[in-house]
């Protein structure tokens, strides 16, 4: 009797052993391989390498860019400083004649020329002097040009840009310069200011500049930057000749335009007696 009962109960164990790790094995086994083979195949390296090939296209590509927009910019700014062989210079346009590089770069000529462009602001307040109606500050020193007004306001903005060029150089490896284009500049909204906010603007301005240039030595003055549409590089010895000549020559324009107050201060000497002949004549009739 005893053989008969212990049968049955090996056998219920031996069931429950089976079903129990059935149930544990086989399914999780078939989960975690299924799982596991798409993100080995997802997870690659090929498209970071096609991303790197393509960075190195572009940087080929923009020299030629820069190439093709300097052909056709170049033609424009000759006109403005240099002066081709065989070519009469505008005394209109320029009253002291084109810019001319120095022949050389000495301690002694940098010295004057950063002392030369120091004075121009003094230089254009005491000009600033001479105006003494605001009519006058629409007088141009030839037919076409720019009024007194604006080329105070233009002296103010470009030197200000010059300033920020020159510190550019002194701080990076030949930075590329920011373009602007003085013509639009010269007809926003900020010249209807009164011409001394540019005049003060103008001081503050140089005496920073003035504070660069004498404390620069000669390694500092044959820093670079490059213009992107001339496409031309520039030492900073070259920048301090071109903005004491820029000064000078805009000084210069101011004083043509003076000159020619006298034709418009009879002007508005006509336009007073027809006001005093129109007040008379109301006068009158009433």
């Amino acid at each position: 009797m005893a053989t008969r009962k212990a049968t049955p109960k090996s056998a219920v164990k031996n069931t429950g052993t089976r079903t129990t790790t059935a149930k544990k094995v086989t399914p999780t086994k078939a989960v975690v391989t299924k799982k596991v083979v798409p993100q080995t195949k997802v997870v690659q390296k090929k498209p970071i390498v096609k991303k790197t090939t393509t960075t190195v296209a572009t940087k080929k590509i923009t020299p030629s860019i820069t190439s093709k927009t300097s052909n056709t910019i170049v033609k424009k700014q000759e006109p403005r400083l240099v002066t081709p062989k065989n070519e009469t210079v505008n005394n209109a346009i320029f009253p002291i004649g084109k810019y001319k590089k120095p022949e050389d770069f000495s301690d002694e000529s940098i010295q004057r020329l950063i002392k030369e462009l120091h004075q121009i602001p003094k230089q254009l307040k005491k000009l600033s002097k001479q105006i003494k109606y605001k009519d006058q500050l629409q007088l141009s020193y030839r037919d076409g040009g720019w009024s007194i007004e604006q080329i105070i306001h233009h002296l103010a903005d470009s030197h200000m840009n010059a300033f920020v060029r020159t510190k550019l150089a002194l701080t990076e490896n030949n930075p590329t310069i920011k373009p602007y284009n003085q013509d639009l500049w010269a007809e926003t909204a900020d010249i209807q200011l009164p011409i001394k906010t540019s005049i003060y603007m103008l001081k503050a301005i140089h005496k920073k500049w003035n504070t660069l240039w004498k404390n620069m030595d000669k390694n500092d003055f044959e820093r670079t930057n490059t213009h992107p549409e001339y496409n031309t590089t520039t030492p900073l010895k070259d920048v301090l000749a071109q903005y004491t000549w820029h000064g000078k020559h805009h000084l210069a324009q101011i004083e043509v335009a003076l000159k020619s107050d006298t034709t418009i201060r009879e002007v508005k000497k006509e336009k007073v007696k027809k006001e005093k002949i129109k007040k008379n004549d109301a006068e009158k009739e009433n």
